[in-house]
């Protein structure tokens, strides 16, 4: 499946912060270690020097990525007529069957992280959750079965 191509703008940030620091500040540091470490003569047992070889591949594949991947984003901003309904960038607080409390900001596939409760617009749980009201009724098919959610509160912005 494909991934959307859809950001927040927080997680266009962290992207752009981390091509910037990779860019300016990794790459430059890492490329004066490699000329030092060569500079030391015999390179094929010199580990510093073959280190800093991989490690600028690896800022060099990562750069690339960045660049790619950042000109095929679209950041999504919340609209007006959004409100009262679960659309992308959407907080969505949720009670499973067991009267458990869940609260899921529905993001980008590129800036998902379920310990601070954003989870990819991709994901099973986000399908589900699109469109929803508050008192509407969620089904998630997941690996376990069926789990059923009530939406209880929609926010765009960060719940207290």
């Amino acid at each position: 499946m494909a991934r959307s191509n859809y950001i927040t703008r927080e997680g266009y940030q962290v992207l752009d912060d981390e091509l910037k620091y990779l860019w300016k500040d990794e790459r430059p540091r890492i490329t004066r270690s490699v000329s030092e470490a060569a500079a030391q003569g015999d390179r094929s047992e010199n580990a510093e020097y073959i280190y800093g070889k991989k490690r600028l591949r690896e800022i060099d594949r990562r750069v690339r990525f960045l660049l790619k991947r950042l000109e095929d984003l679209t950041i999504v901003y919340p609209e007006k007529q959004q409100e009262g309904k679960v659309f992308f960038g959407a907080w969505a607080t949720l009670i499973d069957e067991d009267d458990n409390t869940v609260c899921y900001r529905l993001v980008g596939p590129d800036e998902w992280d379920v310990k601070k409760g954003e989870i990819s617009i991709d994901s099973p749980m986000a399908r589900a959750l699109i469109g929803k009201r508050v008192d509407d009724e969620v089904v998630v098919k997941t690996p376990e079965g069926e789990r059923v959610f009530d939406v209880v509160a929609i926010s765009y912005k960060r719940p207290d």
